[in-house]
């Protein structure tokens, strides 16, 4: 998966088509990623001692990781990922449209 916690990803299918937000988490078991404020479901809850207050939570639910496309932060623009080799044998993501390195090296 070329998808990562913390990256910065559009939605490119779906309800929430155009919508961009950061990953939260990864579930690479299921192919699926939780992006904030991104097919956001209610939960009706009820009080527990953990949870004091109860009602209606609003919260984000997984979505298909093919549903997403990392968005460059060079260029702005959603992006196919590749991966390249650097000279000291670490393993790197770039953007296939303008070449950047999209991971903090």
């Amino acid at each position: 998966m070329r998808i990562k916690k913390d990256d910065l990803v559009q939605v490119i299918s779906g309800k929430d088509k155009g919508k961009r937000g950061k990953v939260l988490r990864v579930i690479p078991k299921e192919n699926k990623v939780i992006v904030e404020n991104v097919n956001m479901r209610k939960r009706h809850q009820r009080p527990t001692p953990r949870l004091r207050e109860g009602g209606i939570i609003e919260r984000e639910e997984p979505i298909y990781a093919s549903k997403v496309m990392v968005v460059c932060p060079s260029c702005d623009k959603p992006t196919r990922v590749g991966i390249r080799l650097l000279e000291d044998g670490r393993k790197v993501r770039y953007c296939k449209k303008c070449g950047e390195i999209i991971d903090k090296v």
